[in-house]
């Protein structure tokens, strides 16, 4: 996928400009997340990668942290760095020609999210466990983060919680190639990955292209935590996140938002009552991308409370055992 290599030109994360959410610390856990695109570019001639200061992107990761990121504030520390990303033409024409829209993010924007944690881990973390979270082209950047910038720190990758990598695929043969990484087996194991892609019949019985689909997908049930087919009804969803269009405000409800995972395809079907993303040539007629996260907006937000939890014990358990020191036989 090209040269992941900072370079010179990343940008200058020491810059508060440079970051859309430095939070006040006030919890034992940090959040480093990265959005999704909100910058189209599709007119000949815009430029394929956003300036940092491109004002449609800004406006929509302030939309972004609102609905995506604000599932991890309960339980931590969200932080957001701006980064500059690739428009969505330049990822449809990527998909286009090689299948994986990474082959567009290798460079700048890869460039920058990883700058970005330098500065981070070096100046912000203090040592805390993180999660590491994204949603569509930022997880798409996220998995790019844990197969080699993960890799190449250990010390780091060995506080990491979880990764939620939710709106893009984690295939079996990327967990293959990275035996360094493990996918969630249960709803509270902890230093894993979490991820899947939502559809409706639309997609899933027609087997549609869509961009965020790959072959060999593996996903997780968001409402049982389960990696089989057993269906979970909109009764175990503990609630979706719903935008007012005409307040700008968020409330909770019920949407019908159901969950089963098709294992051939490797995603969630749901029969919500919502409005597909639209970009069919993208994403093919009923993508429930813009519903991956709000669609199990509370449960995400219980599953981030209980694989904390998991890894506290398990750091406590590994602080008991340290402290009891080596028996010595004489």
């Amino acid at each position: 996928m090209g040269n992941m290599s900072k370079g010179p030109d990343a940008t200058d994360y020491s810059k508060i400009a440079s970051w859309y959410r430095i939070p006040e610390i006030t919890k034992g856990i940090d959040t480093f997340f990265v959005y999704p695109t909100e910058y189209l570019g599709l007119d000949e001639g815009d430029p394929a990668y956003a300036a940092l200061d491109n004002p449609d992107m800004r406006e929509g990761v302030e939309f972004d942290h609102l609905v995506l990121a604000s599932a991890y504030e309960d339980s931590t520390n969200v932080f957001m760095p701006y980064y500059r990303q690739a428009s969505a033409r330049t990822l449809g024409d990527a998909w286009k020609d090689t299948g994986d829209i990474r082959t567009a993010l290798a460079s700048i924007p890869y460039a920058d999210v990883t700058a970005a944690l330098d500065f981070y881990f070096d100046n912000y973390n203090g040592g805390r466990p993180f999660i590491i979270a994204g949603h569509s082209q930022g997880s798409a950047i996220v998995t790019l983060v844990l197969k080699d910038y993960f890799r190449e720190h250990p010390e780091y990758y060995g506080r990491m919680v979880a990764a939620y990598v939710i709106g893009f695929s984690v295939t079996r043969d990327y967990l293959e190639a990275n035996p360094h990484l493990r996918f969630a087996a249960g709803e509270s194991d902890a230093g894993v990955i979490i991820s899947w892609n939502t559809e409706g019949k639309g997609n899933v019985y027609t087997k549609a292209s869509n961009v965020v689909v790959m072959p060999g997908e593996v996903s997780i049930n968001p409402l049982n935590w389960k990696l089989d087919g057993t269906y979970a009804s909109a009764s175990e969803n503990l609630g979706s996140l719903i935008f007012d269009e005409e307040t700008s405000e968020t409330r909770i409800g019920d949407i019908g938002a159901d969950a089963k995972l098709v294992l051939d395809r490797g995603v969630i079907l749901s029969n919500a009552d919502y409005e597909p993303i639209g970009l069919p040539q993208y994403f093919g007629p009923q993508s429930f991308h813009n519903g991956d996260y709000t669609f199990y907006y509370n449960n995400i937000k219980e599953n981030v409370a209980k694989r904390i939890a998991t890894y506290l014990d398990s750091r406590s358990a590994r602080c008991r055992k340290s402290m009891k020191g080596p028996v010595v036989v004489r």
